[in-house]
């Protein structure tokens, strides 16, 4: 071919709308009209987020679109999320850029996210996706599990320190050496200095213990769709505290029962969930204790359906730690661990309602 035809070939390539240049079959291309209309549903939340004064600001719809696929593709860094948004088509089209569009330095893109955070709009999408999925009848009203997990903190054990001693300047700033063997160590009198709000846990006997914050998510039982989540500073009372808080957050009616694993089969848990006119399918912990839940609700034929159904909600932790980049976190702080936990949240549901709109098609 000659070189004056490859030139009138890359011309009229140029003139392809980018719609047109993605699949058909694409998943995201079945996934961007549920975005669009939650996205036109917060509109008027994201004028308020712009920026008066100073260089332009990043439109929220584009970073939260951009915030999305990170999630999606398991993107590590916004460093590597602009040079994607340079180069891949599907990217910049999902993002709503075109072809000759700058892309955006990733510092202005961190601190324009900083704007979506003081605006909480990652709850605002989650709770908008969840109400897509109850206009399609996706969701169960009556029949909810809820379980917590364990997000590993950006912070090392060398940042452990005693709280009451002054800080010595480190041998080394880059790797100091630290020497905490023998020394008792406990969340009472120790704290990072790097991340203040982490917590010493450890995720079974025999483990090691690291930093970590807890995420918690109540599921419907009908199609595994998360309908709440929140992440908490872990503690031995975190998982129960959360899921009274995520219950009583909830819409609900009449006949609502809680699906939970062990952990969950105390006293104190079991009395406050009927207190909040909910039956509690807790699974029966009879190690040495005898069980909060008795025969009065494990008759039931709907508890081995509750103690069948719990098991999903594993499904959302292996996504969200998998793909969604919460297998240990980026972030520091509850407040901004909490925001991206939601978003990742919001992302996992919008895979499941296009998988389930498909199916039924």
């Amino acid at each position: 071919m000659r070189g004056d035809d490859l030139e009138n070939q890359g011309a009229m390539w140029s003139y392809v709308p980018m719609e047109q240049r993605i699949p058909p079959d694409h998943p995201l291309r079945a996934m961007r009209p549920l975005v669009d209309a939650v996205l036109r549903e917060l509109s008027p939340r994201f004028a308020e987020l712009y920026s008066r004064v100073g260089r332009p600001s990043i439109a929220p719809e584009k970073l939260l679109r951009a915030l999305l696929l990170q999630v999606l593709y398991t993107v590590r860094s916004e460093r590597l999320l602009m040079e994607q948004l340079d180069y891949n088509l599907l990217f910049r089209w999902f993002v709503g850029l075109e072809m000759d569009d700058p892309v955006w330095n990733a510092t202005v893109f961190t601190k324009n996210r900083e704007r979506l955070l003081a605006g909480d709009i990652a709850r605002g999408f989650f709770d908008r996706v969840v109400a897509q999925a109850r206009e399609r009848g996706l969701l169960s009203d009556e029949h909810f599990t809820v379980d917590g997990t364990l997000v590993e903190a950006w912070a090392s054990l060398k940042s452990f320190k005693r709280k009451d001693e002054p800080l010595a300047p480190p041998d080394d700033p880059g790797n100091p050496m630290v020497d905490f063997h023998g020394e008792r160590r406990s969340n009472a009198t120790h704290a990072s200095t790097t991340d203040p709000e982490a917590r010493l846990a450890r995720k079974g006997k025999g483990q090691e213990a690291k930093l970590f914050y807890t995420g918690h998510v109540l599921m419907e039982n009908r199609n595994g769709l998360a309908v709440g989540g929140c992440v908490l500073p872990a503690s031995g009372y975190a998982e129960r505290a959360a899921a009274l808080d995520l219950l009583g957050a909830l819409d609900r009616g009449g006949g609502v029962t809680l699906g939970a694993d062990k952990g969950y089969d105390t006293r104190d848990f079991v009395a406050a969930v009927r207190l909040l006119g909910v039956t509690p399918h807790v699974a029966q912990n009879t190690r040495h204790r005898a069980s909060a839940i008795d025969g009065r609700t494990t008759r039931h034929a709907g508890y081995a359906v509750s103690q069948q159904r719990r098991k999903r909600v594993e499904e959302i932790f292996g996504w969200l730690k998998t793909v969604g980049l919460m297998r240990k976190t980026r972030h520091r702080g509850v407040r901004r661990v909490d925001w991206m936990f939601t978003l990742a949240l919001a992302a996992y549901n919008l895979v499941r309602i296009r998988n389930l709109t498909a199916q039924a098609a």
